[in-house]
């Protein structure tokens, strides 16, 4: 290399540029769930990217491989204070809620959506930077709005044309109920001591529930038989649950109940909850939640009851892709040809108005001949040409020329009646409209 010529500097491992058309397709579906999110009145909250330190330490716990292992944490040089790069939403959110005085005044349904931080081995659908939208209601002790949260789940697949994820449910109870649980599972895998990996032997006395959720082939037959929670409910935790699945069964939602579902921190109590696939390999998890009544009160704030869920956006866009079999640019509604001084002006009058009605006009830049620009407006996948040359421009007129239907073939028109034509004779038709061919990811 030359020793004049810069470095060229490359993206951090594990965090990853999304570019066109990937990135269009991420705002789709951000969109879609937004829209989604807001029908079952959840409003959004934007939260800071870093937080302190001990708002992790204390919300995830310190014994738990985030906190160990994962956390991008660092000291401030200006002002010494010890701050991290969020690894998950829901303590933040809590953080917001509290320090906002937002669960004094009524219940808070709320979501978020960005970046999540954490030093991991990259690998697919696992990523040191990685997107979550994030869930959560505050002040709703349930079982309805824990059942809400699944159905909201469900109607998102559904906008998102995704069938193949499938729900799997558990109760985790009461504190109380985890306590008599934890001592009896304790007790249990000490009697396995000499086969339990490295990653159990650490768990063991500090987070002993997330042993059970291990992926380790050599302790599924160990996990298999281990003490069930289940079997350590009380009857308000019982009935708790039944109601959670007497919601799902009367909204004709499929479940399994899988009592190695967990969740390895103490705040969590209750209904839990995951949607998964068999087309992610080992990242099977696409959706994750879960109800958390002791978190508010565990960050100093008053006992608040409260649940939510988070999504993974890389995962759910690997599933998109694998069902959709592209990731071609969304096409143009209309694709705009023109040369001249007078076309060129009247090109881009006639292009703002098709925006002004909605639509995706493609303006043509950088000159050349006609055959040219209607290859590359075909190329684009747009469904309609407009051309114009200096002899339209000077009646006012253009071209329309249709792309994908050959029996309309091509017409002129006056230029101020265009967009009209074009929503009246096919966005605004239920079989050819602009929102069946831009409806998908």
């Amino acid at each position: 290399m030359n020793p004049s010529t810069p470095q060229r500097l490359q993206s951090i491992r594990g965090m990853n540029d999304i570019l066109p058309p990937e990135a269009a397709r991420w705002a789709r579906l951000e969109a879609i769930a937004a829209d989604c999110l807001r029908r079952y009145g959840y409003q959004p909250i934007r939260l800071p990217v870093v937080e302190p330190t001990p708002l992790f330490t204390r919300a995830i716990g310190a014994v738990t491989d985030i906190v160990e292992k994962e956390m991008y944490s660092f000291v401030d040089s200006l002002n010494g204070d010890e701050l991290t790069l969020r690894p998950e939403g829901t303590a933040g959110c809590a953080r917001a809620v509290i320090q906002h005085g937002l669960a004094n005044q009524s219940a808070q349904r709320l979501y978020y959506m960005g970046p999540m931080f954490r030093h991991e081995r990259p690998q697919k659908g696992r990523y040191r930077q990685f997107h979550q939208i994030g869930v959560e209601a505050f002040g709703l002790p349930g079982p309805d709005v824990d059942a809400e949260l699944i159905l909201l789940t469900r109607r998102l697949w559904r906008e998102l044309g995704l069938a193949d994820i499938r729900l799997q449910i558990n109760s985790l109870g009461q504190p109380e109920e985890r306590a008599r649980h934890r001592a009896d599972l304790i007790a249990y895998l000490e009697g396995f001591s000499a086969r339990l990996d490295a990653d159990a032997q650490r768990r063991l006395h500090s987070n002993p529930l997330r042993i059970l959720d291990s992926k380790n082939p050599e302790m599924q037959d160990i996990c298999a038989k281990a003490p069930k929670l289940l079997d350590y409910l009380g009857a308000e935790s019982l009935a708790h649950f039944a109601d959670l699945q007497r919601i799902l069964r009367d909204a004709d939602i499929d479940f399994v109940i899988n009592p190695r579902l967990v969740r390895g921190l103490d705040y969590y109590n209750h209904g839990v909850f995951e949607w998964v696939t068999d087309n992610l390999g080992a990242q099977s998890a696409v959706c994750a939640g879960g109800r958390y009544d002791g978190l508010v009160a565990q960050l100093g704030g008053k006992p608040t009851p409260a649940c939510g869920f988070a999504l993974g956006v890389e995962r759910l866009m690997a599933l998109i892709a694998a069902h959709d079999g592209a990731n071609a640019p969304l096409p143009p509604d209309v694709y705009l040809a023109h040369q001249g001084g007078k076309a060129s002006r009247l090109a881009f009058d006639v292009a703002e108005k098709l925006r002004d009605a909605g639509m995706d006009a493609r303006l043509h830049c950088g000159g050349g001949s006609f055959k040219a620009q209607m290859k590359k407006a075909d190329s684009l996948g747009a469904a309609f040409a407009v051309i114009i040359g200096d002899d339209e421009a000077a009646s006012g007129e253009v071209q329309l020329k249709s792309l994908r239907d050959e029996t309309f073939g091509q017409r002129r028109m006056r230029a101020d009646a265009l967009s009209g034509f074009i929503l009246d004779h096919f966005f605004n038709n239920s079989d050819t409209g602009r929102n069946n061919r831009h409806g998908g990811i």
